[in-house]
């Protein structure tokens, strides 16, 4: 693949804050999808959201949120996967999907550990609106601010699963939900570059780093299979 010289030109880019550049890149990964074929899977116009209320937030802040996010958007990622490795046709997509299940499954467990020893809780589970789930308490759990930037990820998210379960071309739908869904974690792991907590830097640098790689290669098959 020639995701090497893309994915350390992109990780620059991010850690260089050039927002317009990161924007440039982003419209260009999505160009595999046509406008037509995106309206068509995204009927309410859902594009890859900007992950939103993070920009007043000061970085350990914006570190919580980032897990409070990548948690149910790696789990959203994981449920697609699933459906792939029983109803893609191509193998070199359950072969994708595979590896999507285990980085991302393991991904998540380690935001979880890490979670749990930095800001002493546990995750706060989120509601299908993207909402914290209140406590017995009747407190919202976790960050007060994380719904907001939730909100249009997790009807993403819902839109992916119901696209694929009735999708006729399922190989094709999946490459054209994977792809945006793909470039948001990009997006969101950028928040986390230059994070205090080495763990999360790394993090940040691997999403960006596979995710990528990942993108070139389903846009590669999209135009190998479908144009």
């Amino acid at each position: 693949m020639k995701s090497q010289t893309f994915t350390y030109g992109l990780v620059s880019l991010i850690a260089g804050g050039t927002l317009t550049g990161l924007l440039f890149v982003n419209r260009t990964q999505a160009q595999t999808v046509t406008p037509e074929e995106h309206q068509k899977y995204h009927p309410q116009g859902s594009s890859s959201p900007t992950p939103m209320g993070m920009g007043m937030m000061n970085q350990q802040q914006a570190d919580q949120h980032f897990i409070q996010m990548m948690i149910p958007h790696h789990q959203g990622a994981i449920d697609m996967a699933n459906l792939a490795l029983t109803k893609a046709t191509h193998p070199e997509l359950k072969q994708l999907a595979e590896a999507i299940k285990t980085s991302q499954s393991k991904e998540i467990q380690e935001m979880k550990v890490w979670y749990k020893q930095w800001y002493g809780t546990e995750v706060p589970a989120i509601s299908g609106m993207g909402m914290p789930m209140q406590s017995r308490s009747g407190k919202n759990q976790g960050n007060s601010c994380h719904g907001a930037g939730m909100m249009p990820m997790m009807g993403m998210m819902n839109m992916d699963l119901t696209a694929l379960k009735n999708a006729k071309n399922f190989d094709q739908v999946f490459i054209a939900e994977m792809i945006p869904h793909h470039q948001m974690a990009v997006m969101m792991a950028a928040k986390v570059l230059t994070s205090p907590h080495p763990e999360l830097r790394n993090l940040g640098t691997a999403i960006i780093k596979t995710q990528s790689e990942e993108i070139e290669q389903m846009r590669q098959w999209n135009t190998d299979w479908f144009q």
